[in-house]
């Protein structure tokens, strides 16, 4: 199992990727509604917060119950928001 420090870089990673991607679409792609792209940004980063806070409180009788829901959400989360990013267009 990776340490928190590992996964907290992982998701600050991740998040900044998904945030570029959204900045790229709004700025270079025509056709793109930009509101949208905005409010997908917005979501990125509240994405961001929640995880890094979450993967702060662990609970300690359950930990390996926590991480497998832990990383079930994130990937979930990413994926909802790599589709958004697919229908901008």
């Amino acid at each position: 199992m990776s340490s928190r420090r590992n996964l907290k870089k992982q998701v600050n990673y991740i998040a900044g990727e998904l945030f570029t991607e959204c900045m790229i679409n709004s700025l270079f792609v025509p056709g793109t509604d930009k509101a949208k792209a905005d409010e997908l940004m917005a979501d990125v980063l509240e994405m961001q917060q929640e995880f890094i806070s979450r993967l702060s409180h662990t609970q300690p009788g359950q930990v390996k119950q926590f991480y497998k829901k832990y990383h079930e959400d994130l990937n979930a989360s990413i994926k909802a928001i790599v589709d958004k990013i697919g229908a901008l267009n």
